[in-house]
């Protein structure tokens, strides 16, 4: 009987072995999906997130040819919703809503994370940016940063900020803003947009760093005077409103949305699920419905948002540690 020479016998048991992995992995992947993805956005329903959410989750299931069904889990400057993503089985049916909080900026400002952004997730891609606008009361005699920080200077008391959260790109402006200023600024993270923006109206807090749709119809309305934007350029809803930038002061916040997976999920389903967000996010009615709602849409692959997120959080965590931002 003919038997191969031992290191021939070897090499084929290694190469069989090696072949057994991946027969599994197509296996797994090859019918994917055949039953309903589950969408993790880590903040509440009616915001921003929501929104972008809901865009992308509706289109995606039509090119994919399974339900899409977004799963609101806000709580803990989204933490509570990402630790469910992060803790998921890798298997494709469970993705979340990236932001510049949970995989950016959480890793410097909390004491305890339950999870580690850069071990526990794999990049699908960028979705859109989010540039703030700066609001302020109508009772506040400011209409300029300029004209505001003088009108700070001379209150002889901490200058209050509302924002939607610790890690959020507004709060991280504004402790942009007391690092540039000398300001000293008291931040107030609110669960509510709603009672946060009635705060401001009615002089309870006196600045928001907060996000153009969500302060649009009441900014036009005057009953929040806008002075300035956070990004790095001027705004359809506003075009006359100056930059941060443009008005001395260097700072460029934008708040951005993103997805992931849970880390270990098969490089099949994350090329699959890649090539359908990167679709969708250049597909020009999408463009136009973003825009329209205040956003910036941004198409960018795994391994470019890999590496956008790496630098977002080594330039957050500079801003968060200067100001000695701090949540237990």
């Amino acid at each position: 009987m003919h038997t191969l020479p031992t290191l021939s016998r070897r090499a084929a048991l290694l190469g069989l072995g090696a072949a057994l992995p991946l027969a599994g992995a197509r296996a797994q992947t090859g019918d994917w999906p055949n039953r309903p993805i589950r969408w993790i956005n880590p903040g509440p329903a009616g915001g921003a997130g929501d929104v972008i959410s809901r865009l992308v989750a509706d289109r995606l299931q039509g090119r994919l040819g399974q339900p899409v069904v977004v799963d609101n889990r806000p709580g803990a400057g989204t933490n509570i919703g990402m630790t469910q993503v992060a803790r998921a089985a890798p298997d494709g049916y469970t993705v979340g809503l990236a932001t510049i909080a949970a995989n950016a900026a959480n890793k410097w400002l909390y004491r305890n994370m339950p999870f580690d952004p850069e071990k526990d997730f794999a990049a699908v891609g960028l979705i859109a940016l989010v540039p703030n606008i700066v609001v302020i009361p109508p009772s506040v005699p400011a209409r300029n940063l300029q004209e505001f920080i003088t009108w700070a200077k001379a209150q002889g008391r901490p200058i209050n900020f509302g924002s939607v959260g610790a890690g959020s790109s507004q709060h991280l402006a504004g402790s942009q803003f007391q690092i540039i200023t000398g300001l000293q600024l008291q931040h107030l993270p609110y669960t509510n947009s709603g009672q946060m923006n009635s705060d401001l109206i009615e002089g309870r807090i006196d600045m928001l760093f907060q996000s153009i749709s969500a302060v649009t119809q009441m900014a036009q309305a005057g009953r929040m005077r806008p002075i300035a934007v956070s990004g790095t350029g001027r705004v359809s809803a506003f075009p006359d409103l100056p930059t941060m930038q443009e008005q001395g002061i260097d700072i460029t916040s934008t708040g951005w949305f993103g997805l992931c997976t849970p880390a270990g999920v098969p490089e099949p389903i994350l090329a699959r699920l890649d090539a359908e967000l990167q679709a969708i996010v250049q597909d020009p009615a999408f463009i136009e419905r973003v825009t329209t709602g205040g956003a910036i849409p941004r198409a960018m692959g795994r391994a470019a948002f890999t590496t956008y997120m790496a630098e977002e959080s080594a330039k957050w965590r500079v801003v968060i540690e200067a100001v000695g931002a701090r949540v237990d």
